[in-house]
């Protein structure tokens, strides 16, 4: 039997499940984008199809039936170039039904290459409110989260997956080593800066911090660029430290450009320079698990 190739050389191509919006840059229109101008060939697995992301207003919402659903997956999961794969990044579903087809699938990929990367974004919640049922949030802690590789709950959702009240970046630190991915990333995390945010990465050898000023009324879609740009650049090669000084600083710069032109989407067509190679500047620390208080 031939041996099989990958098209892109050593670029290894990324399943990408998530939403598909017309109008904006969330879900997979901010995930694919990013990873394919990063290098990366996608596999784009639509979850749900919108106009327009929720929050500008009402819309109308199409979900595949769960059976054509579950029945695409199982084709991509006998695909003869299921060998091209070397990473899964999962992101926002839309239904319960479909997290159980979407874990056949990462063992498929995990069978064929081992060393493929699994990274879930369990797009669950934000600002302390859950939006979505709860059977969801249940489903991709039981079957989705065991074979994660990676984990990037923002901190609202590491309190609905573990239940826990999460006041600092203590309380991050150890949910997240208790959650289950060998690394967790925890975007909106505790800033150590005033008027800061940050992004807290936990992982068996090390817990670092990369922060960067506020700015508040930020458009949709951060997270879903978060855990694009971290998993290319892990796929690169980076090691833990320079994918998350670099997944941070390039979501920041993108921000910035965005708020400055007044756009209600981040223009990330705009800015690929800021993609490939961001020149913002994050504050990065390492810390312990005993940890500086964070300011009043």
């Amino acid at each position: 039997m031939a041996k099989e190739t990958n098209p892109a050389g050593d670029r290894p191509a990324v399943i990408s499940i998530a939403s598909h919006v017309v109008r904006g840059t969330v879900g997979n229109r901010a995930a694919a984008f990013a990873l394919e101008s990063l290098g990366f060939p996608v596999w784009s697995v639509p979850t749900v199809t919108l106009p327009w992301h929720p929050g500008h207003g009402a819309s109308t919402r199409i979900v595949p039936p769960a059976e054509s659903f579950s029945a695409m997956i199982d084709d991509l999961c006998r695909s003869r170039w299921l060998g091209e794969v070397g990473a899964v990044l999962i992101g926002y579903f839309g239904e319960s039904a479909q997290v159980e087809p979407v874990a056949r699938l990462v063992e498929a990929v995990k069978k064929k290459n081992p060393r493929a990367v699994v990274l879930c974004d369990p797009a669950t919640g934000d600002g302390g409110r859950l939006y979505q049922p709860r059977e969801t949030l249940d489903a991709i802690s039981e079957r989705l989260l065991p074979l994660s590789d990676i984990a990037t709950p923002n901190r609202f959702e590491l309190e609905f997956l573990t239940g826990l009240d999460l006041a600092d970046n203590r309380d991050l630190i150890e949910a997240a080593s208790a959650l289950g991915p060998r690394t967790v990333l925890v975007t909106s995390a505790f800033p150590l800066l005033r008027g800061g945010t940050g992004n807290l990465l936990v992982d068996d050898r090390e817990v670092m911090l990369a922060e960067h000023r506020l700015i508040d009324n930020a458009p949709k879609g951060l997270g879903d660029l978060t855990s694009a740009v971290f998993l290319a650049r892990i796929l690169s090669g980076a090691s833990l430290e320079k994918a998350l000084q670099s997944a941070t600083a390039t979501v920041f710069e993108l921000l910035a450009r965005t708020i400055k032109r007044g756009a209600d989407e981040l223009t990330i067509e705009t800015d690929l320079d800021s993609l490939k190679h961001p020149m913002a500047m994050v504050q990065m620390r390492r810390l312990g698990r005993s940890m500086p208080k964070q300011p009043a």
